[in-house]
C-alpha cells in the first residue's frame, strides 16, 4: 500500500465531528492540602461524565479571589463559578445582577432541589430573608483549638486536656513559654473571624445591632463591649510577654504552629489537612468560651467559602453548574470532602453516613466543629455576621489590633476606634 493510501484510510478513521465539552471556569483560593482536594474533585467530576469539563484555578488569598471576581465581572470576563469567602457574602447578595442564585440554576436545569438535605445552619447564613438559597456551601468550617501533645507534655500539662476557656488558654501559654516547652504558648489565625464574630456568637454576645446585619442592612458595631476589651487586653499582654505570637490577618499563624513555635493554635477546622500531613503529635478541642459570659458556650457560625455562580452565562453553562453541583452533594463526595479537609459536610447524610462508619470514634475531636455550630439554636446573637462592607470592616479591625499587638494603644483604644471607623465605613457603603 502506497504511503498516499495509507494516509488515506487512517483520515477515514478519524471522526468528521468531536462534539467538545463544555468548559466550565471554577475561582478558588485553596492552598496545600484543600487544594489537592479541589483538584481531585473536579477531576473526579470530569471522569465520571462526557458533557462538561471543569476547570479549577487558583486566584490567591480569599480576599485576592474576591476582588479578582469583582474586577473580571467588571471587564465583562468573569468566571462560571466563584470560591468567595463568608464575609464576602453580603458584598454578593447586594450585586443581584452579578450573580445567578443557585437555587434556580438547579430548578431551571431540572436538577431535583431540596435545600432540607444541607445542615440547616450553613444554608441560613447563604440564603436571602425568603429562604432563597444563593450559593452552593462548599467548604464550610467552624473555629476550633489544636494543640501540640508533645509541647504539652515537656510543659507539663495534660496532652489529653485541651484547655476549654480562654483564660486557660492564657495560662496555658504562660506556662508553654515559661518551662521553654516551645519559645512562645499561643498564636491564631484569623483575629476578626475567632476573636470577633465567632467570640459573640459562641459567648452570646452581640456583635453589632439588627442582629449582626442578619436583620437589617444598617448596622453599628458592639464589638467595644468590656467583654471584648477584657479578651483584647489579655491577648496583648500576651503579646508584650512573647507568649502569643501575632502571625497575620488571615491564615499565616497556622505556618508558626507547624513549625513548632507555639504549642496552641486557634483556626480554622478546614486547617486540619495540613496539620495531619505535618505529622505532628495534635490534638483538638473546642474553641475555648469566655468563663464570665452567662450560658456560654453557645453555638459557632459558619466560616469557609461557599461556591457563587456569576450571572450572564449560557444555558448550557448552568446545566453544567447544576451537574457540579449535584455531584458535590453526593453523600460519598461529601464524606471525602469532610473527612479529608476537615471542613464541615454541607449534607446531612454525609455527616449521619460518616458518623455511622465509625470515623470519629477513630479520629477524635474531628466531630468538634459540627457539635459547635449544631449544639444549640442560634439566637440573635450567634447567626453569624452580615455586613456590606464586611471585608473592609475586617481591614480596619486588623489595623486596630496590629497596632494594639505593637503596643501603640490599648484594647479599649483599639477597639474604641475599631467601632468608630468602622460604623462610618458601613454608613458610607450604605450612602448614608
Amino acid at each position: 500500500m502506497t504511503l498516499k493510501a495509507i494516509l488515506a484510510a487512517t483520515i477515514a478513521l478519524v471522526p468528521l465531528s468531536v462534539e467538545a465539552k463544555t468548559q466550565i471556569s471554577w475561582w478558588h483560593a485553596m492552598t496545600g492540602a484543600n487544594s489537592e482536594v479541589v483538584n481531585k474533585i473536579a477531576s473526579d467530576f470530569n471522569a465520571s461524565q462526557s458533557d462538561y469539563e471543569l476547570q479549577p484555578v487558583f486566584k490567591g488569598t480569599y480576599p485576592e479571589t474576591l476582588n479578582a471576581g469583582i474586577a473580571a465581572f467588571r471587564a465583562g470576563q468573569s468566571p462560571d463559578i466563584i470560591q468567595v469567602f463568608d464575609v464576602g457574602t453580603g458584598v454578593m447578595m447586594a450585586a443581584e445582577g452579578a450573580i445567578k442564585p443557585v437555587a434556580d440554576v438547579l430548578t431551571d436545569a431540572g436538577a431535583a432541589f431540596d435545600k432540607s438535605q444541607y445542615l440547616p445552619g450553613i444554608v441560613a447564613y447563604y440564603s436571602k430573608p425568603d429562604g432563597t438559597m444563593l450559593s452552593f456551601p462548599y467548604n464550610s468550617s467552624s473555629p476550633i483549638l489544636y494543640y501540640n501533645k508533645d509541647v504539652f507534655e515537656k510543659a507539663g500539662l495534660d496532652p489529653n486536656a485541651p484547655p476549654k476557656t480562654w483564660n486557660e488558654v492564657w495560662d496555658a501559654a504562660r506556662k508553654i513559654k515559661a518551662s521553654g516547652a516551645a519559645p512562645c504558648g499561643y498564636t491564631s489565625t484569623w483575629l476578626t473571624w475567632i476573636h470577633t464574630e465567632n467570640f459573640a456568637a459562641w459567648n452570646n454576645v452581640s456583635f453589632g445591632t439588627n442582629e449582626n446585619g442578619l436583620a437589617g442592612s444598617d448596622v453599628e458595631l458592639k464589638i467595644n463591649a468590656p467583654i471584648y476589651v477584657n479578651h483584647f487586653q489579655a491577648i496583648a499582654d500576651l503579646a508584650k510577654e512573647g507568649a502569643f505570637r501575632y502571625g497575620g490577618r488571615t491564615s499565616e499563624a497556622k505556618q508558626i504552629f507547624l513549625s513548632g513555635e507555639c504549642g496552641i493554635l486557634t483556626e480554622s477546622s478546614g486547617g486540619l489537612g495540613d496539620i495531619v500531613k505535618s505529622g505532628m503529635n495534635y490534638g483538638i478541642g473546642q474553641l475555648p468560651y469566655d468563663s464570665d459570659a452567662p450560658g456560654a458556650p453557645q453555638n459557632t457560625t459558619p466560616g469557609g467559602a461557599s461556591l457563587w455562580v456569576m450571572g450572564g452565562k449560557s444555558d448550557e453553562i448552568y446545566k453544567g453548574v447544576a451537574a457540579f453541583f449535584q455531584y458535590l452533594s453526593q453523600t460519598e463526595v461529601q464524606e471525602y470532602l469532610h473527612q479529608t479537609s476537615g471542613y464541615l459536610p454541607v449534607t446531612l447524610k454525609a455527616y449521619e453516613a460518616t458518623k455511622a462508619s465509625g470515623f470519629y470514634d477513630k479520629n477524635p475531636g474531628r466531630e468538634t466543629p459540627i457539635l459547635q455550630m449544631m449544639g444549640k439554636a442560634p439566637t440573635e446573637n450567634s447567626k453569624g455576621v452580615r455586613l456590606v462592607n464586611l471585608p473592609q470592616v475586617r481591614d480596619i479591625e486588623n489595623e486596630e489590633f496590629e497596632k494594639m499587638l505593637a503596643g501603640q494603644q490599648t484594647a479599649q483604644q483599639a477597639l474604641d476606634n475599631a467601632v468608630e471607623r468602622g460604623n462610618a465605613a458601613i454608613r458610607q457603603a450604605l450612602g448614608n
